[in-house]
């Protein structure tokens, strides 16, 4: 099944909850993905708040996710922002949860003046520390670093999926950015050939522009780059979540599921 949703609320959406949001993901956009946003701040949202959105999602068939703030860099040299990022993504796990959220979608960090390999380690420790929390704790949520758009960020897809295999953390694939990390030398046939026997993909799509440093800006995303990625989504029958992160998610994604209603 391959599911179509965006990034936050719809613009178009006029109350400026995340309850709206969904309800109006699900009424007037007919999608069945919504990725709430904690990326500029973990702002509280309200226990009542919060279980309508479970319920509802639940049982309106319409998957949730959730990505954490940008402000996280695990491999800092400076051990007060590793913490404070560790409690960034926990907080967020913490909200995932009862939401009824899966994936804890974030920006792992950077490589700075480190050796790859040396962050690749770090990374392993944080994480796995993260998820000793998340299990004694009991929140039914799954943590998935990022593929990032630029050479300088950790990660590319190959250390993901490394590091997916050594700590059984989940993923998300941000198509966009690994073209700007590759600088456009891949195919999204590719991509998902690296991918196969992952059981479900938390993916992110949108246009993108990039320099020989990587991603530079997120743009509209183009009719025949949707249905190229759609097309190789199909021909390896992959289960996957899109969540459209171009400036404008909305009308983008729904360009996507019109797209996918078109190749059915």
């Amino acid at each position: 099944m391959i599911r179509i949703g965006q990034a936050g609320i719809p613009l178009s959406c006029k109350g400026r909850t995340n309850k709206d949001g969904l309800v109006y993901t699900k009424k007037i956009l007919d999608l069945n993905a919504m990725e709430v946003q904690f990326v500029r701040g973990l702002y509280v949202m309200e226990d009542e708040e919060a279980q309508f959105m479970k319920d509802y999602a639940k049982e309106n068939d319409v998957e949730l996710h959730v990505h954490a703030p940008y402000y996280i860099n695990l491999s800092s040299e400076e051990k007060p922002k590793v913490t404070a990022s560790k409690k960034r993504i926990l907080m967020s796990a913490e909200r995932a949860h009862y939401l009824g959220a899966k994936y804890v979608v974030f920006h792992a960090g950077y490589y700075g003046k480190k050796d790859p390999e040396d962050v690749y380690l770090i990374m392993v420790k944080e994480l796995t520390d993260m998820q000793n929390t998340i299990k004694a704790k009991k929140w039914n949520v799954v943590l998935a670093p990022e593929t990032t758009g630029k050479a300088s960020q950790f990660a590319g897809l190959d250390d993901l999926l490394k590091l997916r295999k050594e700590i059984k953390c989940e993923i998300c694939v941000d198509f966009a950015h690994i073209m700007a990390r590759e600088q456009g030398k891949t195919t999204y046939d590719k991509i998902l050939d690296k991918l196969k026997g992952i059981k479900h993909l938390h993916t992110h799509f949108s246009g993108i522009e990039w320099t020989a440093k990587g991603e530079k800006r997120h743009l509209l995303t183009q009719a025949k780059d949707i249905k190229e990625l759609l097309n190789s989504l199909i021909k390896h029958k992959a289960d996957a979540t899109i969540i459209n992160e171009s400036p404008d998610p909305f009308g983008d994604a729904l360009k996507t599921k019109k797209i996918l209603d078109s190749l059915r």
